[in-house]
């Protein structure tokens, strides 16, 4: 398909945004384009639920807030919100670069992947105000480079995308289990604590108790939520009655997990059309991506000899790698072609 012309309508500084409502509905099918609200609920849905029982937060299949900085991770197989997008495509073509983009470069590829002016508008300004984004302006042109808080969290992804296997097959048996206490009151504060969590690899176990296999350096989430007088953490492994199987189950969302590869997999199959709102390879380039991401940070990175025997993980991953070198040459060329870079250093 071929993509849309470029629309010379004055486009030098994104128009303030209007802050959406806040709504709890899910997020659109696919072929829904997408609007310029898309950064997820903020809610602290679950955070005032007793620690008595695990909190909703812990399916990795549920929609949750992301810590701040991080990309909001929406509903297996609904269209990826603009801020995912956006953020993928700092990641791949200006993070380590130290280059601006001007405001006008960004719509023009982001169209590509299907998402309207107005959203790439909305989106720039609200990243701006949440710290991920610096604006600069420059005669009438406005351009926005990463913030060192957002190259963190691309760095991050890029760690995530580039890890050689999807399955960990390098586990010792070690656990890392952290326990902590909250007042009732501190509804925020425990909802902010099991979204970090989660987002380290951590299940829950029962009240107040989470672990992660392997070795989890747990100090920066206490010291970034103010709370390590009130965490434990161990590491250590199990003994009897106790199996890694039945744990496994009880923390984390097996089933869940499988079904989100297999979504995957059915999306971006090989001999499969590709994605209707991607224009050319730059918009492939960009779902392929988001979508694999927002996938492997759901993903707790489990042990591959206590995974059933039909985990799709490895042949989802085979098929990410295989498509994201044939769609990468072409979209690098259309991304130096219309991308107007600016150096805010120089």
């Amino acid at each position: 398909m071929t993509p849309p012309a470029p629309r010379r309508a004055a486009r030098n500084d994104p128009q303030p945004a209007v802050k959406p409502p806040r709504s709890t509905a899910q997020a659109a099918p696919r072929k829904v384009s997408r609007g310029a609200g898309g950064s997820g609920p903020e809610s602290s849905r679950g955070s005032a639920r007793s620690e008595a029982r695990p909190p909703r937060e812990a399916s990795r299949s549920t929609v949750r807030r992301a810590p701040d900085g991080e990309p909001e991770a929406g509903e297996p197989g609904s269209a990826p919100r603009p801020q995912s997008l956006m953020l993928s495509f700092f990641g791949i073509h200006v993070l380590g670069t130290g280059t601006a983009l001007s405001s006008a470069s960004v719509i023009d590829a982001l169209a590509r992947a299907d998402v309207g002016e107005d959203a790439v508008r909305s989106t720039l300004t609200r990243m701006v105000g949440r710290g991920l984004l610096d604006r600069h302006r420059r005669g009438r042109r406005m351009y926005f480079s990463l913030t060192g808080r957002a190259a963190a969290v691309l760095a991050d992804g890029e760690e995530r995308v580039r890890r050689t296997s999807a399955v960990n097959r390098a586990w010792d048996g070690t656990w890392t289990l952290v326990g902590f206490s909250l007042p009732e009151s501190w509804r925020r504060e425990r909802h902010d604590l099991r979204s970090r969590l989660v987002w380290a690899g951590f299940g829950p176990l029962q009240s107040g108790l989470w672990a992660a296999p392997g070795r989890v350096d747990v100090a920066p989430v206490a010291a970034e939520l103010g709370l390590g007088d009130r965490i434990r953490a161990f590491h250590g492994q199990v003994a009897a009655p106790t199996g890694v199987g039945p744990l496994l189950r009880t923390a984390f969302d097996l089933d869940a997990i499988a079904a989100d590869y297999r979504a995957f997999l059915a999306r971006w199959s090989d001999d499969g059309p590709a994605p209707a709102d991607a224009h050319d390879d730059l918009g492939r380039q960009l779902l392929l991506h988001t979508d694999w991401l927002e996938l492997v940070r759901r993903d707790p990175y489990l042990p591959a000899e206590h995974l059933p025997a039909d985990w799709p993980a490895e042949d989802a991953e085979r098929t990410f790698r295989t498509l994201s070198k044939r769609y990468d040459p072409g979209a690098r060329r259309t991304a130096e072609a219309l991308l107007d870079r600016w150096d805010p250093e120089g």
